[in-house]
């Protein structure tokens, strides 16, 4: 048997893809560049080349799990996890480590954000198998760390250390999204990575972190049964009283014995509507649409994404411009503009029964 899993972190609402990501349906489960598969089911794809199916679990919110089960259905319905609650990545990832512990002692976990792009799957899976290997020989808590190609203020970024071996570096520092002049400075430096949120650790290794870093959540977890019939009530007790924290300000920024491994994947997280336009397929003028039906005038540099594929748009003298319409609202703003959209969402609901069109 394998010692090697997988948990697919699928819980996020993806409010920056409104009006297509919606509390309902949230960005993972849908097909956003138009591949024919959801996001996650692509995630799902590239892991089962090296992780045994039975070893792939997916945590997400309660709401989710049936549409999780829809959508993979060769994963067996006990490895869906579903959070009562939202509590940011560390405590989900306890929650998981702890259950896989109690399965499998030795296991190696590689932990996956349900709706990232990876372009060089073949590259992905040698740097996991890297560090699976890794992580079953030393106590050691991985991360993946992506080749900055520009000073983006919207990533986590990865400060290493220069050693011996080209494979993977002892992290330094990590800093949480800096400003575009910090950013400028980390590029120039040329030791920095994106941080791609794509963890790889022994479950002896991660949950000795949480003893030592967060140990009132590791207190937390030790009252459940795992894999028992009373976890699930169990885990509703205890989620209530758990820190919102994410794993890289809990774990990650404080331990001493964090590697990097440098990935060019051709990765994105398509975090923003402007994201999705530049990985999408584009045609004459830079205008990227999802339907035959379109004809534009002095327009270039356009995202436009209908639920209708079969409704006829015309569109004049629009330059760079996010067009998203589904059945129950239609969003029409500068690319620029792409992370106000959570504002927008925010405002929307303050309207008289603006939480129907989320």
């Amino acid at each position: 048997m394998s010692n090697n899993y997988c948990v697919i972190m699928a819980g996020g609402i993806g409010s920056r893809f409104w009006p297509m990501s919606t509390q309902k349906y949230p960005k993972q489960f849908q097909d956003i560049l138009g591949t024919g598969r959801t996001m996650i089911q692509q995630t799902y794809d590239r892991i089962k080349k090296i992780v045994p199916v039975e070893n792939i679990y997916v945590i997400t919110n309660k709401e989710y799990i049936s549409l999780t089960a829809e959508q993979l259905p060769e994963i067996n319905p006990e490895n869906i996890v579903g959070e009562p609650m939202m509590k940011n990545t560390a405590a989900c990832n306890i929650y998981m480590a702890k259950k896989i512990a109690d399965k499998d002692a030795d296991a190696n976990i590689i932990v996956l954000p349900a709706d990232h792009l990876i372009l060089k799957e073949e590259t992905f899976l040698q740097k996991v198998e890297l560090a699976f290997s890794l992580a079953e020989e030393n106590d050691y808590l991985i991360t993946l760390g992506i080749n900055p190609t520009r000073p983006d203020t919207g990533y986590g970024y990865i400060q290493f250390v220069e050693n011996n071996n080209s494979d993977y570096f002892k992290v330094k520092t990590f800093t949480e999204k800096p400003d575009l002049e910090i950013a400028k400075t980390f590029l120039e430096s040329g030791d920095f990575l994106w941080n791609a949120g794509i963890f790889v650790w022994n479950v002896k290794s991660i949950l000795s972190a949480f003893d030592r870093y967060l140990p009132e959540m590791t207190q937390n977890f030790e009252s459940c049964e795992y894999n028992s019939k009373d976890e699930e009530r169990c885990i509703d007790l205890i989620y209530p009283k758990v820190n919102k924290v994410s794993i890289d300000n809990g774990i990650l920024e404080k331990a001493k014995n964090v590697y990097v491994i440098p990935a060019d994947l051709g990765w994105s997280d398509l975090g923003t509507w402007t994201s999705i336009y530049e990985n999408a397929e584009k045609g004459e003028h830079e205008n990227s649409v999802n339907t035959k039906h379109v004809v534009t005038y002095n327009s270039k540099g356009n995202l436009i994404k209908l639920k209708n594929v079969n409704k006829a748009v015309v569109i004049d003298g629009l330059e760079n411009f996010i067009v998203v319409d589904t059945e129950k609202a239609l969003l029409i703003c500068p690319r620029e503009n792409d992370q106000l959209i959570k504002d927008y969402v925010h405002d929307l609901k303050t309207l008289k029964k603006g939480e129907k069109f989320m």
